[in-house]
Formats: C-alpha cells, structure tokens, sequence
C-alpha cells in the first residue's frame, strides 16, 4: 500500500515518526506521500525525507495559508518544487467551507501554484472545499489533465463525474468507510480502475471501525482500502495491487 496524502510533520505525527513509520511498514504500507502545506511546512517535508526512507514530500501553499504567504513566496515554492525528490505541487486550491484566507488571495496563489506546478513538470494536488466550480475554472488551461488529483474527495456524484471527465484523478479517504457517506461509495463504484488512489489525509480522517482512534496515520490506510474494495467486488490484495501501480505512476515513483 501507499498512503497517497498525509501529513507526517503535523504534530503529533512527526513527534512520534519513527513509531508512525514502524506500524506503517508492519500494515504493509511502503510509501507514504507527506504534503507542504506552506513554504516552512514544505521545508520540514524535505528534511523529513532525506531522513526516512519511503517518505515522498511535496512542495505546496495551502489555500488556508495562502493569505500570510510572504512576499517571495513563489520564488521559494518554485526552488523547492524542482528538487528531485519533491513528487509534486501542492495541496493547492480552493477551500470556500472556511475562509481562512480571502478568496481573491487563494484564487491568486492557486494559478500562480498551477504555474510553478507547469514550470517544473510535476503533478498537482487538489484541496477543494465547497469551490468545485471555480477550482475547474482555474483547471481549465491547465495542459497535463492526467496529473491533477482532487485529494479528499467529498463531493456529489456529479461533481466527481465532471472531474473525471476533464481527465482528472480522485483520491478517497477514510470518509468513504462512514455510515452517512453511501453517495461518496457510489463515487468509489464509478472511479476508473486506473485512476484510483487511497489516502488517510492523517492526523485527520481515521476510519472505522476504528473511528475513535486519534490521531490518525498512515497505517489505518487499510481500512480505507478494504471498504473500497468491497464496494468494487474485488480483493484486498487486488485493489492493492491497482492503487499502489497507480499511484507511483502518478507521483513518478520508483521505490
């Protein structure tokens, strides 16, 4: 397994990494992407990685931090986006649930993200909060559709349609596996065999049955996998086998 989106240098994840990293490899999971969030949260993702193997950062301003990005902010994104061992751009984005950042200062970080993410050909990570048009708007000229993947997904069937339709990629969660999420299952059916990728999204999200976990980490991505994999009528192993080949075709990885 790979846990396509985490975030190791959270607290208390990163308090704790050696500890996270051995339940994850003793779950069968061989990778892990830990996303930046910002430039100082990027940094730290780097620095994680040169230190534990099987740990791939990314380079990102979230749309919650986009609002105290400093002057210069891109400059320093695009540097640390073309080191090798960044895997790609983001989380990037829209997030309108919340408003931690003004809209007219996320929209401005989120095309000026898109163009680094073009810049330095790498892939970009979605985060998308009740801004599903505008994010496609922005999308629009984006010209690798195939290297977009919409993290956390949440939305309504239709909603996961239009993106798979622009040839986007969608990312599920522990969310899937709640009682209440029976239309985001219906959203699992319909992804498209080579375009399916898991995440924890942790310190947040943990799944059931272990719902009550706190916090939660990259090990508890089996759960997650094995709901989906009820829901599509395939096997652990098989879905395994799919979502890990897709998702270091994703990232470009060769571990």
């Amino acid at each position: 397994m790979i846990d396509s989106h985490c975030h190791l240098t959270y607290s208390p994840l990163y308090d704790q990494i050696d500890a996270v990293l051995a339940r994850a490899a003793a779950a069968g999971v061989s990778a892990c992407v830990t996303i930046g969030t910002s430039i100082e949260d990027t940094r730290r993702a780097i620095a994680l990685t040169a230190a534990k193997q099987g740990v791939h950062p990314t380079a990102g301003v979230h749309p919650h931090e986009a609002g105290k990005a400093a002057e210069g902010w891109d400059r320093d994104l695009e540097s640390l986006a073309r080191l090798p061992e960044v895997v790609a751009v983001g989380e990037t984005g829209l997030d309108y649930h919340y408003d931690f950042s003004d809209r007219a200062a996320q929209q401005r970080v989120f095309e000026r993200e898109l163009e680094i993410a073009v810049a330095v050909g790498k892939p970009v990570i979605i985060h998308c909060r009740e801004g599903h048009a505008d994010t496609l708007a922005e999308l629009k000229s984006f010209p690798r559709p195939d290297r977009v993947v919409f993290h956390c997904f949440t939305g309504t069937v239709a909603e996961a349609r239009e993106i798979l339709d622009r040839g986007h990629w969608l990312s599920l969660t522990g969310v899937v596996t709640l009682k209440k999420s029976d239309e985001l299952r219906e959203v699992a059916r319909l992804l498209p065999a080579d375009r399916i990728m898991v995440e924890t999204d942790s310190p947040y999200l943990t799944p059931e049955p272990i719902r009550s976990v706190k916090p939660n980490e990259p090990a508890h991505v089996a759960h997650t996998l094995r709901c989906m994999a009820a829901i599509r009528g395939m096997s652990f192993d098989d879905l395994d086998t799919l979502s890990t080949a897709n998702t270091k075709t994703f990232f470009a990885l060769t571990e």
